[in-house]
């Protein structure tokens, strides 16, 4: 996915999920830029990195996008969305994207009822190579 990919447009950037996406392909060096309904802490956070951000949903917001991210909460006849769509620029949901982020580097999922408290700070101070 990322092969020719340069700018990332998110619709919906100040959710907390999608920010965090941002801010890791924003330190990876990538274009980033999204949309939101409303300012918050979050997105002035962000703009403070250098997002734009804009506050209203309209298809010009793509412009000069390669890939278009998406989460839940988004409507699927958003049109930034629909307009990704119908000039065939790539539409991922957030959970395809962060699928894609994690094969970059190695991931360990530590899971289960009791113990994850205790067994995730270890694997972390594991002296990896």
């Amino acid at each position: 996915m990322f092969g020719k990919t340069e700018h990332i447009h998110f619709v919906g950037i100040g959710g907390i999920g999608m920010s965090g996406l941002a801010i890791i392909l924003r330190n990876i060096k990538f274009k980033v830029s999204g949309t939101d309904i409303q300012r918050s802490e979050i997105t002035r956070g962000l703009e403070k990195m250098g997002i734009k951000i804009t506050y209203c949903h309209g298809k010009e917001n793509i412009s000069g996008a390669d890939v278009v991210v998406f989460s839940t909460a988004i409507k699927q006849d958003n049109p930034e969305v629909a307009e990704a769509r119908r000039i065939n620029i790539p539409v991922i949901h957030r959970g395809e994207l962060l699928a894609e982020l994690t094969r970059m580097k190695i991931a360990i999922c530590v899971s289960g009822t009791h113990g994850k408290t205790t067994s995730a700070p270890e694997i972390f101070s594991f002296p990896w190579q």
